[in-house]
């Protein structure tokens, strides 16, 4: 007999699975079995997603639903892996613990080049694998180098079509054909979520503003995090959205709604702040918003493509700057959202829903961007990236790229080789900045 593993973390991409599942992507089994990871910073005060409303309706699927963190307790999903010689050992415990015999074990899982994707499938050691993406990472490079043992058992990467016509880049360094989850069965599963989350406020087109949490990956520092938000609240009340909801994530402080609220008494906003953990597009069905606003959300790729909705990014710019190392896993997902959706403050493009960059030029970017964070992973992509940078590189594109990062690959839009020196000579960065501090001082 056959038993299919389906490894979740998030009800996103629980409601993926079961999208798959009823469109037939998997083959027949004798049973199927959901083990879900909470992987929050402090999982022993954060609800899992079997926990969360909505998650009845996906569980039916289903034959069992197995907790990976009550499995590895008190480990964390995040930080454990087996040590290379106790696998066995896990692995007969695992079929003991978990009632699977003898049976023939196929894996489905996520992010399969960290844990807990990765301790799974080193523990299962011969169990083909199927990788599915339930956001915008899959448009990337695979983050870091995986060990061929596991590389070269994932048989195809599935992924939701939310941006139309660009192909995935990850796990395409060992041959991994991607395939699409159809849109309208996962639409049909959302559709299902729609009347879930006890307590939602009945709220009619409001601009909708999408908090992250991006402080706790150390993208942002905390109060960074909170002046994004009450950015968001001001660019929707300046567009005229006076009634205005707030979505923080499941896991934020609730100092951030209380400052949000404090502004919005500020600026006389009618602002909702949610807090029941639902699904992003249970609210874009419920109360179908005038306006969705968030910094890179895959969510916002969803109200737009999957649902027609008006949407505006805030902050994007900044955190391509910021985001380090320049190898980042969210360098792809930011630079897709900052090339296709428009920013909140143009006020212009957001009423006409600009569509920034085309298909072809920003699979063109996203390539270029791919390669210039994992050359070693992805070295066939460097004629399409040197191509790229000769044609577009300018004013509006340079965001995407460093210029030490071009330099160290030698590609176009590096230094000069004659002026390499300057960015490693600590004379030269001394006296910059003593300039700068006298240009600030005489502009005070």
């Amino acid at each position: 007999m056959t038993t299919q593993i389906f490894m979740a973390s998030t009800l996103y991409g629980t409601a993926t699975l079961a999208a798959a599942v009823d469109s037939g992507c998997f083959g027949p089994a004798g049973r199927r079995v959901l083990l879900v990871s909470n992987n929050s910073t402090t999982p022993e005060t954060t609800p899992g997603i079997d926990e969360m409303p909505g998650f009845e309706r996906l569980r039916g699927r289903f034959d069992d639903v197995i907790s990976w963190n009550e499995t590895i307790s008190p480990f964390h999903p995040g930080g454990w892996a087996p040590r290379p010689d106790d696998v066995p050992l896990w692995e007969r415990h695992l079929r003991l613990a978990w009632d699977l015999g003898d049976d023939d074990v196929e894996l489905v899982v996520e992010s399969i080049q960290v844990n807990p994707a990765l301790g799974v499938a080193q523990i299962f050691t011969g169990a083909p694998l199927t990788v599915y993406a339930d956001g915008l990472m899959s448009y990337g490079p695979t983050r870091s180098k995986i060990d061929p043992l596991v590389g070269t058992r994932v048989d195809r990467l599935l992924h939701l079509d939310l941006v139309p016509g660009l192909t995935p880049l990850l796990l395409t360094e060992f041959g991994v054909e991607p395939e699409i989850v159809p849109t309208d069965a996962f639409r049909e599963v959302l559709a299902a979520l729609v009347d879930t989350g006890d307590g939602l406020p009945a709220v009619e087109a409001p601009a909708l503003l999408l908090g992250q949490y991006l402080s706790a990956l150390g993208i942002v520092t905390a109060e960074e995090e909170e002046d994004l938000h009450v950015r968001m609240l001001k660019g929707a009340v300046a567009l005229g959205h006076h009634r205005v909801v707030f979505k923080p994530h499941p896991s934020a402080p609730a100092r951030w709604s209380r400052a949000l609220e404090k502004e919005a008494g500020r600026i006389g906003a009618d602002l909702t702040v949610l807090d029941t953990p639902v699904l992003a597009e249970v609210l874009f069905q419920r109360m179908r918003p005038a306006l969705v606003v968030g910094c890179f959300s895959t969510a916002l790729i969803t109200a737009s493509a999957l649902y027609g909705l008006p949407v505006a990014r805030v902050g994007t710019e900044p955190l391509l700057e910021r985001l380090t190392p320049y190898e980042n896993s969210n360098r792809v997902p930011v630079t897709v959202v900052d090339a296709l959706l428009p920013e909140l403050s143009d006020h212009a493009a957001v009423a006409g829903q600009d569509r920034g960059t085309g298909t072809d030029e920003l699979t063109e970017l996203v390539r270029a961007v791919g390669y210039a964070m994992q050359p070693r992973i992805y070295p066939e992509l460097r004629p399409e990236a040197e191509r790229y940078l000769t044609r577009h590189l300018d004013g509006s594109t340079w965001r995407y790229f460093k210029r030490r990062r071009l330099t160290s690959l030698a590609l176009p839009g590096a230094v000069p080789s004659q002026l390499a020196f300057i960015p490693r000579n600590a004379t030269v960065r001394r006296v910059a900045r003593r300039a700068r501090s006298f240009k600030k001082a005489a502009l005070g």
